[in-house]
């Protein structure tokens, strides 16, 4: 399970992970936030609005979910375990609120939390992404700081340097 604040690196760890390992399967989380330009719906996430992501709550049919940054974010339980079933190992790319659900109910996840090297170099990626309105900004910002010091909850600390090119090793 990759975690980390927005903007920390987790998309370009998981792009890389799932071109080298042939076993792991991404499991798609479902949201209420509208698509940045060029994500595809049931690809980059499933987009859907909050009545639909409420009801999914109610009929308990998520793993985790949360609100993260406005809107509503989740893994469907039944993705996950469909992969399992088939074999295979999962990986998710969560929010740290999340990660911490499905680590509380299934304790043997194992957490990767993805940290740029310093909160400077995190508010450079975000501002420089130009993905969000102003406040959705502010708001990704001030969620990241309060989200900094989480790796003390995760099993495993990745920082994210500055990326040379296009490539990056694992």
């Amino acid at each position: 399970m990759l975690s980390g604040p927005a903007g920390a690196g987790k998309g370009t760890v998981l792009h890389e992970v799932l071109r080298k390992m042939d076993n792991l399967s991404y499991s798609v989380s479902c949201t209420t936030r509208n698509p940045r330009p060029g994500e595809k719906d049931g690809t980059d996430y499933v987009f859907m609005n909050e009545d639909m992501f409420r009801k999914m709550i109610e009929e308990g049919l998520f793993l985790e979910w949360a609100v993260v940054h406005g809107h509503y974010y989740g893994t469907r339980k039944d993705l996950v375990e469909n992969i399992l079933n088939a074999g295979k190992d999962v990986i998710l790319e969560i929010d740290v609120q999340g990660a911490m659900q499905v680590k509380s109910k299934m304790p043997g996840t194992v957490t990767i939390f993805i940290k740029p090297p310093s909160f400077e170099e995190l508010v450079r990626r975000l501002t420089e992404r130009g993905t969000e309105s102003q406040d959705e900004l502010e708001l990704r910002i001030k969620n990241a700081r309060l989200r900094w010091d989480y790796p003390a909850n995760m099993n495993t600390l990745l920082l994210m340097m500055t990326l040379t090119g296009r490539r990056m090793i694992l």
